[in-house]
């Protein structure tokens, strides 16, 4: 199962007022564990960003000179993302800018219809997860991450794969935690920066012993996973994985 939690930043609030994309962030997870097979990229939207955005997130127009416009980076982006389901905090938002960006790429070449990134890809939205989930709270990116004990301590700015980065480690608290047997919440490994180092085992070590779990134990197994299962709005991997 291959996951991309997305973010992007713009250079306003509305794609129909002329406002661009000028960050795309993109993390992948791969049967729910973080890959480092990121994807990030600055783009020159070719108008001016506003104040307030900013304000939310650093970028500048002198930084974004040099660099590409989505159209050199369209066939790159679509290769990282098709296929995969989309985790995405205010799905919407992040969806209408870069449908936005397909359009206009659309019409300048005449190539005919749009893509969309609804054909692309399946999206889950976090934001409408966490409005079901906790009804009456704040479910910004920043309230989750307190809600679940999230570390955003590096969030100072916002920034597109920084918070994709976060938003990843939100979703999997949301929809049943561990990311891996020997990862901490932030997706770094507790044996080491080492992560290719295999160790050999004996050949003649005792077999381990095999403890397998009664009826008791299934039928509150069962119970916990059907709970944890209507806490993520349906969305939890273990109770697929049990229907399987």
């Amino acid at each position: 199962m291959r996951q991309i939690v997305l973010d992007t930043e713009t250079t306003g609030l509305d794609p129909a007022l002329g406002h661009r994309i000028i960050e795309i962030g993109c993390v992948e997870l791969i049967n729910r564990r973080l890959t480092g097979n990121n994807y990030h990229q600055y783009l020159q939207p070719d108008r001016e960003i506003d104040e307030a955005a900013i304000e939310v997130h650093g970028i500048t127009n002198e930084s974004l000179l040099d660099k590409p416009r989505f159209p050199e980076i369209a066939a790159d982006f679509i290769e990282y993302i098709k296929g995969a389901e989309l985790i995405i905090h205010n799905a919407p938002f992040d969806t209408g800018f870069i449908n936005n960006e397909f359009g206009l790429m659309a019409q300048a070449d005449a190539a005919g219809a749009a893509q969309t990134i609804e054909a692309l890809c399946s999206i889950t939205d976090t934001l409408k997860m966490a409005r079901t989930m906790h009804p009456g709270q704040r479910n910004s990116l920043d309230a989750l991450c307190k809600r679940y004990e999230i570390d955003n301590s590096q969030r100072t700015l916002h920034g597109a794969l920084l918070d994709s980065e976060i938003l990843a480690d939100v979703y999997l608290a949301m929809t049943g935690g561990q990311t891996g047997l020997f990862e901490d919440r932030l997706g770094v490994s507790k044996m080491g920066s080492d992560n290719t180092r295999i160790r050999r085992l004996p050949k003649d070590r005792k077999p381990l012993p095999v403890l397998k779990a009664d009826d008791e134990e299934l039928k509150a197994h069962r119970a916990w996973i059907e709970k944890l299962n209507e806490s993520a709005g349906g969305q939890c991997l273990w109770a697929q994985l049990e229907l399987d």
